[in-house]
């Protein structure tokens, strides 16, 4: 039963998966490094003037963070081709204009920031101003999203392809 709080999947492809799966596998690996530094920097004395143990511990957080976001990420991926639709979806290249000016398009990639390392597209997520703006939308469709400054902002959908990268 659905509870209408998923998050879409994110479409990766399978060298960004396997990518994303090898820093995993390397943060997790690093744990045991990290948790030495930390116990060494303990040794050292008065935590409340140890900037290394503080240095180690704040390391450890990130490196933790990152491997709950990499997890969740990957558990809930959909690996493979990219999606085709008639509509705006994950995983899109999209081009748009702004209505203010018809004759500047701007195109971008709908989708995680994780899906390519090797593109120079702009990545919007879906979960954006802009990206739940757009999504569904068909070419020519014009629609409208409130920026962070709280103007609001027409776009009109030029074309969409599947992401290639």
């Amino acid at each position: 039963m659905s509870t209408g709080n998923e998050a879409p999947a994110t479409w990766l492809s399978q060298e960004a998966h396997d990518r994303l799966q090898a820093e995993l596998d390397g943060l997790i690996a690093n744990r045991p490094v990290i948790a030495a530094e930390i116990n060494a920097r303990r040794e050292e004395g008065d935590l409340r003037e140890n900037g290394g143990y503080h240095a180690a511990r704040e390391e450890q957080g990130k490196a933790e963070g990152r491997i709950v976001y990499l997890k969740e990420l990957l558990r809930t991926a959909q690996v493979g081709e990219a999606p085709t639709a008639d509509t705006v979806a994950p995983g899109m290249v999209v081009t748009i204009y702004f209505d203010d000016d018809k004759d500047d398009t701007e195109r971008f990639l709908l989708g995680s920031r994780e899906i390519s390392s090797t593109t120079d597209l702009t990545v919007y997520s879906p979960e954006s101003a802009i990206g739940q703006a757009i999504l569904g939308c068909r070419p020519g469709q014009t629609c409208t999203y409130t920026a962070p400054s709280g103007a609001d902002i027409k776009v009109t959908v030029v074309a969409f392809e599947p992401f290639g990268g």
